[in-house]
């Protein structure tokens, strides 16, 4: 049992030190600060502070007083300025950079308010828009004018109708409860995703490295394929669980820094102080269980190749195996309870990710999610058998082997030892 945690423990060292590893996290790490501090950054380069200005040019010199109440109301980081120049100098400011935006106010033919909307790109959606709705609440209100009604005959046409949800199922998720568990399980997923995607592939490449070195032949003599592989994959997870604690660890310190509205604390601003401890019970075991899929398949792949650069190809099918389970997912967290997303949550490959999001989104029974655990568990005890067998024979084949062909090969030199 030594050979297998010192392999282990030189896997996980081994990588943890290694250039590309230390690279990754620093880059990885200063992602992280970059969108925990993203309002900061363009506060930095934003030289107005924030703020758009805007003029105003008004042919008919009564709509630019109650335009603005309008969009003073909507965004007050909108500067109104009444222009009193021509629409050409009106152009020539915006050119010059003085101003983000023109904008020219007139009656149409009924006496109603209508507008030109001129900057330099129209790519900036937000502002248009907020130009846009504030000239239409003003021509609702002079149109109201216009017919009569007063103003609080006009807030009741325009006041939403009640419209109440309720869930007849027993024991069903309310709405904020649903919003809360829809935030949680969308950040989960993507840790799910891309940890499966990048720590799989990083087992597959450890194994074809050994192999282009030769080292495997060495390994092998000493140390059964089969301690080998179980080593390296426990030795990379545990890698991965050190990176990912250092990503956490760094976002949740730097988002409570730096924003303002995070001063109570990350998990309550965004209500997931009240999800369910099982629900997040539910993460960790299916991300490790997901884990251990995809990293046992990864490792007999890599033990077929001999070359590095044949590693992606071999791996291809796993990682859109994954990329399906992952959009499925994403799928499913607008329609949890549809009949695909339930099927598919017992499909084992798709099973860690689809299965969770039905256990946060629904009140599920808990057979199904045990059943879904006993799926993962059964495929991944399977995989592990059939796989080291694969393993044991695919790391004594050297020379071109990026087929799939090669597994039958690999089968008959773990029978022939």
């Amino acid at each position: 049992m030594n050979s297998f945690w010192i392999i282990l423990f030189h896997t996980y060292l081994n990588k943890l030190k290694s250039k590309s590893f230390i690279i990754t996290t620093i880059l990885t790490v200063v992602i992280v600060l970059g969108l925990t501090n993203i309002n900061n950054i363009i506060n930095l380069f934003d030289k107005s502070g924030g703020k758009e200005t805007v003029a105003v040019l008004d042919e008919t010199g009564r709509l630019y007083e109650p335009f603005k109440q309008q969009i003073t109301a909507i965004n007050k980081d909108i500067k109104l300025t009444n222009y009193n120049g021509s629409d050409k100098e009106a152009e020539k400011d915006v050119e010059a950079g003085d101003f983000d935006a023109l904008i020219q106010l007139r009656f149409n033919e009924e006496r109603l308010p209508e507008a030109t909307y001129k900057a330099m790109s129209i790519a900036d959606s937000s502002l248009f828009t907020d130009l846009q709705t504030g000239l239409q609440q003003l021509k609702t209100m002079q149109s109201a004018t216009k017919i009569n009604l007063t103003e609080a005959q006009l807030q009741k046409l325009y006041e939403p109708a009640a419209f109440e949800k309720v869930a007849l199922e027993k024991n069903a998720k309310s709405e904020e409860e649903l919003n809360q568990a829809r935030g949680l399980v969308y950040i989960l997923l993507f840790i799910i995703y891309f940890s499966v995607i990048m720590y799989a592939n990083m087992i597959a490449m450890e194994v074809a490295t050994e192999k282009s070195s030769r080292v495997m032949e060495i390994l092998i003599s000493s140390v059964s394929p089969i301690k080998q592989m179980f080593a390296k994959i426990f030795g990379i997870g545990l890698l991965s669980l050190t990176q990912l604690a250092v990503f956490l660890i760094v976002g949740y310190y730097s988002l409570t820094s730096n924003m303002e509205s995070l001063k109570d604390g990350f998990w309550g601003v965004y209500g997931f102080g009240d999800v369910p401890i099982g629900t997040i019970v539910y993460a960790i075991v299916f991300f490790i269980l997901g884990y251990f899929l995809y990293a046992t398949l990864a490792a007999f792949l890599g033990s077929l190749v001999s070359r590095i650069e044949d590693v992606q190809q071999m791996i291809t099918p796993m990682t859109l195996m994954v990329v399906a389970g992952f959009m499925i997912a994403m799928f499913g967290l607008g329609k949890p309870d549809a009949p695909f997303i339930t099927i598919t949550s017992f499909i084992p490959f798709f099973t860690p990710m689809i299965m969770f999001l039905r256990v946060g989104m629904l009140s599920i029974p808990i057979w199904e999610a045990m059943l879904g655990i006993a799926v993962l568990i059964g495929t991944i005890v399977g995989l592990a058998i059939f796989g080291a067998r694969v393993y044991r024979g695919g790391v004594l084949m050297y020379g071109k082997s990026n087929s799939f062909k090669d597994i039958k090969k690999a089968l008959q030199l773990t029978k022939n030892e």
